[in-house]
């Protein structure tokens, strides 16, 4: 196997720290497959529980949003027990703290949301007054545009902690990310997939981001290589919509771009935290970045229109 520039540098070995999940496992699992055989570098797992993990009770937007999720890993990156963090990049805070760096993006799975029911086959099909379980306020503004009369009720823990909860009866229907059931082998537990039209994913859902410190310059430079630009570029001017509007998990906004041919279509949409009855507000803004600025510049264009839509009397603080 040839020798990778970074195990010439006499850096072969890579620690990867990751949550403790079956998700995050085979995201951290994937990932040291694809070191290992692009690059030949040995790869070891460091399982770590995040205050996201252990904090249930609470919804995410109560307790520090979706960036707990991230601290721990950091933490190890920092303290040199790993170089690596690998994280769904919908979990990432959109700016990193400073030390650190998003060396690469990989492919998108599946961005769209899916809905899973062992009673019903589809949303339309859920009878009146039906519990919806899910921990996304996004999900929460945008199904109720669909069927005001649905009772949404929080739904919090790993995948297979959602799924045994709605097994138990405690739901009518739960909606999750499709990337992560694909990733799992659970795709049969899908009864149908929310087009983005009907549901616009969250900015980064279905893509997994590789976080190392900044100043890991080699490795900086090897991780770049596994970039996947179509996707990096749809998530750079997803993100920055959020950055824009100062995004977090008490706001329900939602981000999505795709590749129509050379063009990048952006569609964002923006509810009311405390309002379900409150009108979505929508943009859609078309362009070609051709780099990670113009792509951010697509994101900005869009948090501006929404803003002139109005955003700012859905904007908490």
């Amino acid at each position: 196997m040839a020798t990778s520039p970074l195990s010439a540098s006499g850096i072969g070995r890579c620690v990867i720290a990751t949550r403790e999940s079956r998700l995050a496992l085979w995201q951290a699992e994937h990932v040291r497959d694809l070191l290992a055989e692009r690059f030949g570098l040995q790869v070891e797992l460091l399982g770590m529980t995040t205050r996201g993990d252990q904090i249930l009770d609470r919804a995410l937007s109560k307790v520090g949003g979706k960036g707990l999720f991230v601290k721990e890993l950091e933490n190890a990156l920092e303290e040199g027990r790993a170089q690596l963090a690998v994280h769904s990049l919908k979990d990432v805070p959109m700016d990193l703290p400073p030390g650190f760096a998003l060396a690469a993006v990989l492919e998108r799975e599946d961005p769209r949301d899916a809905f899973v029911s062992n009673r019903f086959a589809s949303l339309d099909e859920l009878p009146l007054n039906a519990r919806v379980g899910t921990s996304s306020l996004r999900r929460v503004v945008q199904l109720h545009a669909l069927r005001p009369d649905l009772r949404t009720e929080p739904l919090r823990g790993n995948l297979d902690t959602r799924l045994r909860k709605l097994d138990e009866g405690h739901y009518d229907a739960i909606v999750l990310a499709a990337a992560g059931l694909k990733r799992l082998g659970l795709a049969a537990r899908i009864k149908a997939l929310f087009e983005p039209q009907r549901m616009l994913p969250c900015a980064g859902q279905g893509a997994l981001g590789l976080e190392v410190r900044a100043d890991a310059s080699e490795l900086l430079s090897l991780l770049g290589g596994l970039t996947h630009t179509p996707t990096a570029r749809a998530v750079q001017a997803e993100r920055a919509v959020s950055r824009e509007l100062g995004g977090s998990c008490s706001m329900p906004l939602a981000a999505f771009a795709s590749w129509d041919g050379g063009s990048l279509v952006l569609n964002a949409a923006l509810g009311h935290p405390d309002r379900t009855d409150a009108p979505l507000l929508r943009v859609r803004v078309e362009g070609v970045p051709n780099d990670e600025d113009e792509a951010r510049a697509m994101g900005e264009r869009a948090a501006a229109a929404l803003r002139d839509q109005g955003a700012a009397g859905y904007l908490r603080g």
